[in-house]
């Protein structure tokens, strides 16, 4: 998508070690405008997999999985990655590591929005080793739900997550895969 490589190109920065902020229009201040336009694109591609719920992890997921539902016509849940208190004592946890944060982190779903017979789509902002998506997909799973397929707005192709995704067997699609950042140089994949 274009509008989304043209403002990672000018507003995105390596901050090496793979990791690329894009902090102005995604992960902190959202672009209300271009995440609408990144949702509306990813349910178009996804649209013929009929999905009846999104699933992304907490909080950079949220803005391009709520936009994909809503041009669905479908609900998003978000993984937790703390237990508050309104939320059952039995529920769907893994854990999977965070690049950004240094560690592993808890990924958590209430059993009363994620269950048994459920086509969910997996939208998260980035794909990059695919160990959230995998998470992510872990927790559906225990559900009892059919993943049918995952979304990303950024891929970083040298990463290796679509590859660990293949074992998942779903079309997944990246709105901007990355090939190559070193130092200024953001390089896409045709």
């Amino acid at each position: 998508m274009q509008a989304l490589k043209d403002r990672i190109l000018h507003e995105g920065q390596n901050l090496g070690n793979g990791i690329l902020k894009v902090d102005g229009f995604i992960n902190h201040q959202v672009d209300a405008k271009l995440m609408d336009a990144c949702g509306q694109e990813l349910a178009r591609l996804f649209s013929p997999v009929k999905a009846s719920k999104v699933l992304t992890a907490e909080i950079s997921g949220i803005a391009p999985a709520l936009t994909t539902a809503q041009h669905l016509d479908i609900p998003v849940v978000y993984a937790r990655k703390h237990k508050p208190i309104t939320m059952p004592d039995q529920v769907f946890l893994t854990l999977a590591p965070s690049h950004t944060k240094g560690r592993t982190v808890e990924l958590i779903v209430s059993p009363e929005y994620l269950s048994k017979g459920e086509r969910v789509l997996i939208i998260d902002d980035f794909l990059a080793s695919g160990a959230t998506i995998l998470g992510l997909a872990r927790l559906a799973q225990t559900a009892g739900a059919e993943i049918v397929g995952v979304g990303a707005l950024v891929e970083k192709t040298f990463e290796g997550g679509r590859a660990a995704l293949e074992v998942l067997g779903v079309p997944v699609h990246s709105l901007a895969a990355i090939r190559r950042m070193e130092g200024e140089i953001i390089e896409f994949a045709e």
